[in-house]
């Protein structure tokens, strides 16, 4: 009994094989019989024929039934998974349409949106997610500059190009070591903010499109206009302009505690704190105080590698401003953007410590 329904259930399988296999082989050859199974994945499948994964459509098609069920690693369940896949290739109305993208809607591109699901992400959105980079030029742009935070990005990729990854197929990287889905998750949620952001804004011929973390461009007119100036900025605008600006950025990458250790360092919540005193307030030692600052100096480096250099200028303006001013610019200078060895800044705090 139990062999007449195995039977029985091949018989119906070789119909749905030779149904889709007419369906997709008699349509008009739009491309998409060259497009790798893996195409028509969702990271979200089960039972998936992985032996056919890497080879296009095309040439699976050109084997018959019979030939396909006895490919090693393959038997009925997984055959099930692959007639999946045939179905949504044969319903896409355009190979170059990417399918799945009606899985994720924009709302929950948005990588402050609770709701994304990077399981809902198939290999050809992601493929159109790459396209936007590579077409753009974004290629060169690192991870942890155009990431929505830094705190669910992995340290050891934040200066990593986007390139990088705007090469392979999402189960090649799946594949990296060290990529478990964390990791991935990170990954999706930096290229979907790029799409998106490139895929909303105004096209036009005489303009181009780059990308920046949200922060840097009222900094950066402030200080172009500061420098034009006659007069050196004052206490107040140097706080609100620069470095309140900044410590905001860190409270987005690195948390609220860390912000508030940066604003009483530099005396923004009233008199300086010293290292000391913030350690044994949260339980800590020096060193780990210490540690967390060097964070922030780490985070301007991915966000705003420029604004080492950039501040140079502004510190010569400001020679001729009040000492409190400059105090406050060099504090802020030595967290942002310490020496490379980070061992002036350490025993400059120190002494306050």
């Amino acid at each position: 009994m139990a062999r007449k329904a195995a039977s029985t259930n091949v018989y119906r399988q070789l119909g749905t094989y030779e149904r889709l296999r007419r369906r997709l082989l008699d349509a008009p050859d739009d491309g998409r019989l060259d497009k790798q199974l893996s195409y028509w994945v969702l990271p979200s499948d089960r039972r998936l024929p992985i032996a056919f994964l890497d080879r296009d459509l095309r040439s699976l098609l050109g084997k018959s039934f019979d030939q396909l069920l006895k490919t090693p690693g393959v038997g009925q369940k997984k055959i099930e998974g692959f007639f999946e896949l045939l179905r949504r290739a044969a319903a896409a109305q355009s190979p170059d349409e990417p399918f799945g993208l009606e899985e994720v809607t924009p709302a929950e591109l948005a990588s402050e949106s609770p709701g994304f699901d990077p399981t809902k992400v198939s290999e050809s959105l992601w493929s159109t997610w790459c396209d936007t980079v590579r077409q753009q030029g974004f290629t060169s742009h690192t991870l942890g500059r155009l990431a929505p935070t830094l705190q669910t990005l992995p340290t050891v990729i934040w200066h990593t190009p986007l390139g990088e990854y705007a090469e392979r197929s999402l189960a090649q990287i799946r594949r990296l070591r060290t990529h478990g889905e964390k990791r991935v998750h990170a990954i999706l949620e930096v290229f979907a903010t790029v799409h998106e952001a490139v895929s909303t804004s105004a096209r036009s011929e005489s303009l181009d499109i780059d990308l920046v973390p949200r922060f840097l461009p009222p900094v950066t007119r402030w200080l172009n206009l500061t420098l034009v100036a006659d007069k050196p900025p004052t206490l107040a605008e140097v706080r609100r302009q620069l470095v309140q600006t900044l410590i905001d950025q860190l409270e987005v990458d690195l948390g609220e505690q860390v912000a508030l250790l940066a604003r009483e360092r530099l005396g923004l919540e009233g008199a300086t704190v010293s290292v000391k005193q913030q350690a044994e307030h949260l339980g800590v030692t020096r060193a780990r105080v210490y540690q967390l600052f060097e964070d922030c100096g780490k985070v301007m480096e991915v966000r705003w590698p420029e604004g080492r250099w950039l501040l140079m200028p502004l510190e010569a303006k400001c020679q001729s401003a009040t000492p409190a001013t400059r105090r406050l610019l060099a504090s802020a200078r030595d967290l942002f953007y310490p020496q490379l060895d980070g061992q002036v800044v350490v025993e400059y705090w120190a002494e306050e410590a």
